[in-house]
């Protein structure tokens, strides 16, 4: 078995409109898709929602706040799951509520 981390991306403002009942429907498909993958036996880390704001490192020790504004897609948590290999980790992401919200799922294997 290997790990993989699922990077969670969606659209900068893509659920700022949605009411606190519909929040909490969203946020109960996300505890039942991890609830099912921990279940699997297969969860090996909760990993953790990301706040919006932050700041960037640049070469030079130039730092910048970020993400910025004008930015499509944000970076908004993840999860690390073990699989078999990278296609039983893409398995696992499908039916990751981020993807009825115009977000991805991005699949990388963890070195080391």
């Amino acid at each position: 078995m290997k790990d993989f981390i699922l990077l969670f991306r969606q659209a900068a403002n893509e659920l700022n409109h949605l009411t606190d009942e519909e929040m909490k429907a969203v946020n109960k498909k996300w505890f039942d898709w991890i609830s099912d993958i921990d279940a699997q036996g297969k969860l090996k880390d909760h990993g953790s929602r990301l706040e919006p704001a932050g700041k960037v490192l640049k070469p030079g020790g130039v730092v910048t706040d970020g993400p910025f504004v004008e930015i499509r897609e944000r970076l908004g948590g993840f999860i690390v799951v073990s699989a078999e290999d990278l296609d039983e980790a893409t398995t696992l992401a499908h039916g990751c509520p981020i993807l009825e919200f115009n977000g991805s799922v991005e699949i990388r294997a963890l070195l080391g």
